[in-house]
């Protein structure tokens, strides 16, 4: 399949709240990477960009001419009404055009297909890393209200006290019921040093929760490693970007020369990226079989394997999961949990099972989120609005978060020194 077509199995949920969006989320910031595609945040521009991408390929015949000219009549009508009717003159075509397509998708009833327009498509070619001002939170802008699905780590958001879950229902003071995850976002993001007053509606909170945060400059780092006191490995991966592999496997050849009794694996917090990364990462750790499965409209599926040249697929592994982990995430924990690679520890992951092809309109127009497939992990299980059930359940309460401890962190350990002796 060609990287140059985005297939984002990400959530676009986590935009940087910062000065832009950003996907696998979507993370408020001045970038809107996505939660995972194929190479690329959101999308990139190139030569191959309608060529067919992969089994997804087969298309339904158009109708013709004569059935299309029938079945719009009524669309031309409303529009001749409109211009000739409406109070407001003269009226702005492309916003038009622009909304008639976004009425379409909608129509499909479908959360992650949706049209971007021409800004939204410029901000999601920016990178996946990079620097970003705002608050710095991955989110889910296709909920009810915009929803956090993590806190970056050392973020504005996070220092705040933002968790996952939280629902943005007014920004300064402004209520969003209604209102698109996309336009919320651009009202969130702004320029470092400015304050953004957030109002939240936080599960179990009789009360709506009110947060003033100073926007900063957002560093979105990929992969960090360390030996732990234990003699155990500690990997934690923020994203699966453009160079997460490269930077992991680096960090796993240091840590290895130190003859590690095992591994942990952090995916807490990690709204995903892109396609291709989360096959090179499960990789790393899995030295053969199926990673996933992708499943397509028209029956066809895609079965993407394990590559060679893992540098830690033996040594004893837990990963760490919750609630912030999606998509490219999912991905690689469900093979790790199906293939009896190692154990997942922590909470349920976030459930983000399908796959998004953005491809962009003639004219800079913009571009098109369409839903070509979903996903399924090796032993065939959907996880989409269902998320990963870890071996091991361990809750992170705000005792523990107040008091500085990590008891999914210290469950990893125990399990790890059990199993080596």
């Amino acid at each position: 399949m060609s990287k140059g077509i985005k297939i984002v199995i990400g959530l676009l949920a986590g935009l940087l709240l910062a000065s832009t969006f950003f996907a696998g989320g979507v993370a408020f910031g001045s970038a809107l990477p996505a939660l995972t595609g194929e190479r690329a945040p959101m999308l990139e521009a190139l030569p191959d960009l309608f060529a067919p991408a992969g089994p997804a390929a087969t298309r339904t015949p158009s109708p013709a001419p004569e059935d299309l000219q029938s079945l719009f009549a009524p669309f031309w009508q409303a529009w001749d009404i409109v211009h000739e009717q409406f109070v407001d003159q003269p009226l702005d075509d492309t916003k038009l055009m622009q909304g008639a397509i976004r009425g379409m998708l909608q129509a499909l009833d479908d959360p992650h297909t949706a049209y971007m327009d021409p800004y939204e498509f410029e901000q999601a070619n920016i990178p996946l890393e990079g620097e970003y001002e705002g608050i710095g939170a991955w989110v889910d802008p296709d909920a009810e209200y915009l929803t956090i699905v993590a806190p970056m780590p050392d973020s504005p958001a996070e220092k705040a006290g933002m968790l996952p879950g939280d629902e943005i229902v007014a920004v300064n003071g402004e209520d969003m019921t209604g209102v698109d995850g996309n336009l919320v976002i651009r009202k969130v993001m702004g320029p470092a040093g400015t304050e953004v007053r957030l109002t939240v509606r936080r599960e179990g909170e009789p009360e709506l929760l009110e947060f003033v945060i100073t926007r900063a400059s957002i560093t979105i780092p990929s992969v960090e490693g360390e030996m732990l006191e234990e003699g155990i490995a500690y990997v934690r991966l923020y994203t699966f970007g453009e160079r997460t592999t490269r930077d992991l496997r680096a960090t796993l050849r240091d840590l290895l020369k130190e003859d590690p009794k095992g591994l942990i694996l952090d995916l807490r917090g990690n709204g995903g990226g892109f396609l291709d990364t989360a096959v090179e990462v499960a990789s790393q750790f899995i030295p053969k079989g199926s990673i996933l499965v992708e499943r397509f409209g028209d029956g066809t599926e895609q079965v993407y394997r394990a590559q060679r040249g893992g540098l830690a697929t033996d040594i004893p592994l837990v990963v760490l999961i919750d609630g912030g982990s999606a998509s490219a995430s999912e991905i690689v924990a469900g093979a790790i949990q199906d293939l009896g690679r190692g154990l997942l520890v922590g909470e349920t992951s976030f459930g983000k099972g399908s796959v998004q092809n953005w491809i962009p309109l003639s004219g800079n127009q913009g571009a098109v989120r369409v839903t070509i497939a979903r996903w399924y992990t090796p032993n065939g299980r959907l996880i989409q609005q269902q998320g990963l059930e870890p071996d091991v359940a361990v809750e992170i309460t705000e005792e523990d978060i107040k008091a500085g401890r990590d008891p999914q962190l210290e469950k990893a350990i125990e399990l790890l020194l059990k199993k080596t002796g």
